[in-house]
């Protein structure tokens, strides 16, 4: 297996770790913040780690603020976790 096909490989379970948690959050009436959130942090790590070998500006720039987003998440829900015990 060659670096290219491993990034590859890389990137099609960060695309599976998106598809996941947009699933999850369309499918729960209420779901879990660190799943939700934390999913979509892995999924964006993951494909950014298959852009530095194929890149995509555009697709680094969205997975740069796909990752923004999933750490606000996920800051809004431990400060709401810290504040309801």
């Amino acid at each position: 297996m060659t670096s290219h096909d491993l990034a590859n490989l890389v990137g099609f379970c960060g695309t599976a770790c998106i598809i996941f948690a947009y699933g999850y959050a369309t499918r729960q009436d209420q779901p879990n913040p660190f799943v939700q959130h934390g999913v979509n942090l892995l999924g964006a790590a993951l494909l950014t780690i298959s852009l530095l070998f194929n890149m995509n500006p555009a697709s680094f720039v969205l997975e740069f603020f796909w990752a923004a987003i999933a750490i606000w998440g996920l800051v809004k829900a431990f400060r709401n976790r810290s504040s309801n015990p």
